[in-house]
């Protein structure tokens, strides 16, 4: 683990980058009162709390929650549409999908009969929904047209899909299985399996990196990333991270990721070009998870699971400088808009 002395900190080139990003960084005093902002004016932060079957949502400028809402069972994972015209809330134990409004948090509509939805994504080309069915052991492949979904096929997956990624140009999704310890890949026009690989255990989160060139594995039953060479279907690197390793969140800067280390309660922060680490975050609550970014690069908004908590960090000085209680076991977590997913 990297310490915080300025010594360390010059050896690593992403600390000055983002000292240099964010040299007119003003600090904000987290006890200071803001005026309540009007419904229409207010910036939201919508959050899953997937233990209790609802939806929070924070004031961003206050700081506070201002209204919290039942969504249905077991809301993990959340994601906007491709029109940006709507947030989608997968509640994996309720079978169906709700639609929020991505600006106020306020509910639009619900999709039923979508089922098992755990981890949800659109395809980039926008043609595909993938949903990893978490608990019955399956990937569900939709044709998207605008927010219509209509199912196409169901592949059958062993054992506890978790994760979803795709390759830039929407020909292949992959999907890691949890429980065992294996990735596959799909081929989005057969949608049939084509090749499978047994990986670390408890594999979670999965990225790729720019180009298309590596896979990224969060270990969560370990305390490493697994590099993945897809092509050839290859354990190429280990990076060691923290216990329970387990999902990512990029920068902005298609260089550098954030992963969550759910047992250690540590972010670590990966250079994706060298497949190195380069930083960790620490002195921080209990079992992080989901994040996203503000779209000005300056605070790393954190679900925190086990604390019941949402957690903000200034990515600078990589310090957590407030937190806000929520519900039980946190999740997804958005916000729009918010950093480039890049």
């Amino acid at each position: 683990m990297l310490n915080s002395s300025s010594s360390q900190i010059k050896k690593i080139p992403l600390l000055s980058a983002l000292a240099l990003s964010f040299a007119a960084f003003m600090s904000i005093s987290v006890n200071a009162k803001v005026p309540e902002a009007k419904a229409g004016d207010r910036k939201t932060a919508i959050v899953l709390n997937s233990g209790e079957a609802s939806v929070s949502l924070i004031d961003m400028t206050t700081r506070e929650v201002f209204k919290t809402f039942p969504i249905g069972k077991e809301p993990h994972h959340l994601m906007i549409t491709p029109d940006q015209k709507s947030v989608l809330v997968a509640n994996a134990a309720g079978d169906d999908v709700v639609f929020l409004d991505p600006k106020t948090g306020d509910v639009q509509r619900r999709l039923p009969n979508i089922i098992d939805p755990y981890h949800i994504g659109y395809s980039p080309d926008k043609k595909w929904f993938v949903a990893a069915g978490n608990r019955l052991d399956r990937v569900d492949i939709y044709k998207a047209n605008g927010q219509e979904l209509t199912m196409s096929k169901i592949v059958k997956a062993s054992k506890t899909p978790s994760h979803i990624a795709f390759t830039s140009n929407s020909k292949i999704t992959f999907v890691t299985l949890q429980d065992s310890n294996e990735l596959i890949a799909i081929d989005l026009a057969s949608q049939e399996i084509i090749w499978r690989m047994t990986i670390g255990k408890m594999p979670a989160g999965v990225w790729m990196t720019p180009g298309d060139k590596y896979l990224l594995i969060g270990l969560t039953g370990s305390d490493n990333v697994q590099v993945i060479d897809w092509k050839n279907q290859k354990i190429i690197k280990e990076i060691k991270t923290g216990k329970g390793a387990h999902n990512f969140r990029p920068l902005g800067d298609k260089r550098h990721i954030f992963l969550t280390n759910r047992v250690d309660s540590t972010i670590s922060i990966l250079d994706m070009v060298k497949l190195e680490k380069v930083a960790d975050i620490t002195g921080l609550p209990s079992g992080p998870d989901c994040m996203d970014i503000t779209p000005d690069g300056k605070e790393l908004w954190v679900t925190f699971r086990f604390a019941k908590k949402v957690g903000i960090i200034d990515i600078a000085s990589r310090k957590l400088i407030s937190t806000i209680p929520v519900g039980k076991s946190p999740h997804g977590i958005f916000f729009h808009p918010s950093a480039p997913w890049q």
